[in-house]
């Protein structure tokens, strides 16, 4: 465990006005550590900083002592609590790959996921059914095959892909957006739990820190970094998943795609990224080849759903994967709308069909 004088110093360094980052990593290069940069002279601050920051320097933040009590009463609830810095054993060395790596990160569960091989999936906080579907199996196939499963525990395929990968020996790692004394959004309660049990969870931001817009930019370039590729099932053209695609590419990983219907809008966002060069996946195996990762089980993934009872086959067959209206479908089959809604209701109650907003009905192939 980081002894208290380290991790004050740690603290003061990240907390203290007009020190960003980049400025920190600057101080660490040129002194070695935060202590040794608070053992220097205001001379030697200003030589590397500027005067600005090296009168923030000489001048402690006001809340620097309730933070440094705080976190250490945190740490000291459970021996799966922990501070990772960039001198840490822990460090994972693909964030040191990437030009803004975090300088401290908290830890609850098992930090030494940090060092597996993972893939980061992302995506729409308001999927499709077969979008959320389809985040679950990429995230159990991949855990199952060793894989670490990388996301940010928001609502949607976020959650979705958490919930597959603890599915596996992979496990899963959740970056937040919050201090880690505080769960983000409240229904993913009982997931955060889980994930503190058996996998990871990781925030950039001290504790007491709450779900600010700004800090989920910011956490998903944590996700990238972690991650071998990333893999974005269902997105707006305009949307967080996007930005933490793009980061990926720019950290030179691979970056995939799921396809979807033309006619979804959360669909967009995956066909521009496979326009733009992300490859277009279909099953794990699509991912676990590209990355020539070899896998430890059997191959899996989202399009090898058990075939439904021939009876219904015919329906299914009418639906497509599109959402389609009852109208649509009676033009299709010629069936009587009274019979075709029973028999929609009995693949709905078997998870087989998804009834969406605006009286539209879409098949749900599962895993």
């Amino acid at each position: 465990m980081i002894e208290r004088d380290e991790l004050a110093a740690w603290l003061r360094l990240i907390e203290t006005p007009q020190v960003g980052r980049e400025t920190a990593r600057r101080l660490l290069a040129r002194f070695g550590s935060p202590q040794a940069v608070f053992d220097a002279r205001p001379a030697a601050w200003r030589e590397v900083a500027g005067s600005a920051v090296a009168a923030s320097l000489a001048d402690p933040p006001a809340t620097l002592t309730a933070l440094i009590e705080s976190t250490a009463a945190w740490l000291a609830q459970g021996e799966r609590r922990a501070v990772v810095t960039l001198a840490d054993a822990h460090y994972p060395s693909s964030w040191l790959e990437t030009p803004d790596p975090p300088l401290l990160v908290y830890v609850q569960g098992r930090p030494e996921l940090l060092a597996r091989a993972a893939v980061a999936i992302v995506g729409s906080r308001n999927p499709t059914p077969q979008g959320r579907e389809n985040a679950s199996a990429f995230a159990r196939s991949l855990s199952q095959a060793g894989l670490c499963i990388v996301s940010g525990l928001a609502l949607g395929v976020d959650g979705a892909a958490h919930e597959g990968a603890l599915e596996g020996a992979g496990s899963t790692i959740a970056v937040v957006g919050t201090g880690l004394d505080r769960v983000y959004p409240r229904r993913h309660l009982a997931l955060a739990h889980r994930i503190a049990q058996q996998g990871l969870l990781v925030s950039e931001f001290a504790l007491g820190s709450q779900p600010l817009a700004a800090h989920f930019p910011q956490r998903n370039r944590l996700i990238a970094g972690l991650a071998s590729g990333t893999l974005v099932v269902e997105a707006a053209l305009q949307s967080g998943s996007l930005i933490t695609a793009r980061l990926a590419a720019e950290y030179g990983r691979e970056v995939f795609a799921v396809p979807g219907s033309i006619h979804a809008p959360q669909a967009r966002g995956c066909h521009a990224l496979i326009r733009q060069g992300a490859k277009l996946v279909e099953q794990a195996s699509d991912i676990l080849e590209e990355l020539r990762l070899a896998t430890t089980a059997q191959p899996g993934g989202p399009t090898q759903a058990s075939a439904p009872p021939a009876a219904e086959d015919w329906l299914l067959e009418a639906l497509g994967f599109d959402p389609v209206t009852l109208d649509a479908l009676v033009e299709r089959t010629g069936t009587a709308p009274a019979e075709l809604a029973a028999r929609l209701l009995e693949l709905e109650l078997d998870g087989r069909v998804a009834r969406l907003p605006g009286q539209l009905f879409q098949r749900v192939k599962l895993a």
